[in-house]
């Protein structure tokens, strides 16, 4: 895929629509893309965050670990950002992520991460607002508020 495909593709996710196309560029070009074969691990529940994944094609299981038995909590696919939140709270992973089918994806790097937060206001405007909603949804049900984030 080519780089401008790239940027196109993060275009699509919410935190990054509103971003400089030439910072998307950038995010493009230092951030790696990775493939996974279904079973296989994007990451695991209570492993240090150390990057944040942009699903560009395929769908990753989002499943905790609870009371000695996996369940799933959600969904990632086309578009989807996983693992950010993590990041930016400094905690380990809620979930694991496994790839429910073959899934291709954008390892973006904590560093890089923050650097385009700090580069991007509107960024933490987006970041505040998905907080907000996952708050108030998470007075409703959990659950659910793992797949609208997931979305």
């Amino acid at each position: 895929m080519l780089l401008n495909d790239e940027v196109q593709l993060l275009r699509k996710v919410p935190y990054f629509c509103r971003v400089d196309p030439c910072k998307l560029k950038l995010l493009a070009f230092t951030s790696d893309r990775v493939c996974y074969e279904p079973g296989q691990e994007l990451f695991a529940q209570g492993e240090n965050a150390d990057a944040a994944y942009v699903i560009l094609s395929g769908i990753a299981e989002l499943i905790t670990h609870s009371s000695g038995e996996d369940v799933k909590v959600g969904e990632a696919s086309c578009n989807s950002i996983i693992g950010e939140m993590c990041l930016i709270s400094s905690c380990s992973q809620a979930v694991t992520a496994r790839a429910k089918t073959e899934v291709e994806a954008l390892r973006i790097a904590k560093d890089t991460f923050f650097k385009v937060i700090a580069d991007n206001p509107r960024i933490n405007m987006e970041i505040s607002r998905t907080l907000a909603e996952n708050l108030r949804g998470s007075r409703f049900d959990g659950a659910d508020r793992v797949n609208h984030h997931a979305r």
